[in-house]
């Protein structure tokens, strides 16, 4: 058993506009981290290679993908398949979200070379 201490917590940016992100656990099928964005910050990630799972621990704002937006706030659990664009827009309060990636984050990307 592994205790995940601070996961689902807010941690604020270096930059007021832009996001944090800390891994809590990464194994071969699965990692966990907490994505913050200030209110007013921008998320600027990219799709990633590998399924998603996010849960709003903290906050308000709007997940946008494939066309669609809705409205997320503390309780949202939402599905992101691997490759799909997506972003939290519309940050209205300091959002916090406990992201579970599977397998783990970068497992499925193209190694260099």
């Amino acid at each position: 058993m592994q205790v995940l201490s601070g996961a689902g917590a807010f941690t604020a940016p270096r930059s007021a506009d832009g996001s944090h992100w800390i891994e809590h656990l990464s194994v071969a099928d699965l990692s966990v981290g907490t994505y913050s964005v200030p209110r007013g910050g921008t998320d600027d990630q990219d799709p990633h290679t590998e399924d998603e799972i996010y849960v709003v621990t903290a906050g308000r704002a709007r997940l946008t993908a494939q066309g669609q937006s809705v409205a997320v706030a503390a309780g949202s659990v939402m599905y992101v398949p691997a490759g799909e664009p997506h972003q939290f827009t519309d940050v209205t309060d300091d959002l916090a979200v406990l992201v579970l990636f599977a397998p783990a984050e970068y497992s499925r990307r193209a190694s260099p070379g």
